[in-house]
């Protein structure tokens, strides 16, 4: 984790989005937070990283997320060299969506 990110303040804003418990809750509370431009900046990051994971190449990020080859370059310098935070929501969300299709079978 990088020191100079730590402190009280970043803390209690990551509490905050901790107690989300709902889509419609992030979207209400990030559209107060930040600019239109700042979210669709985080989500486009997102799925470069997403991307990325799944082995596709810049020429196929850039013409899906419209991402410059620098942002693209950004996200997957912090997937092989930050602090594994893509990876470790990234496989999170794969195993939920590999749960849900697992309890989808079982109830048909």
């Amino acid at each position: 984790m990088n020191p100079k990110l730590k402190d009280k303040s970043t803390d209690r804003l990551f509490e905050a989005i901790l107690l989300l418990e709902t889509i419609e809750e992030c979207y209400r509370f990030f559209e107060d937070l930040g600019t239109v431009a700042e979210i669709k900046a985080f989500a486009q990051r997102f799925e470069v990283a997403g991307m990325l994971m799944d082995k596709k190449t810049y020429k196929e990020i850039h013409s899906k997320t419209g991402a410059s080859e620098a942002t693209i370059s950004r996200v997957n310098r912090a997937l092989f060299y930050g602090a594994d935070g893509y990876k470790l929501i990234l496989e999170r969300m794969k195993e939920r969506e590999k749960d849900k299709g697992e309890e989808a079978e079982k109830n048909k």
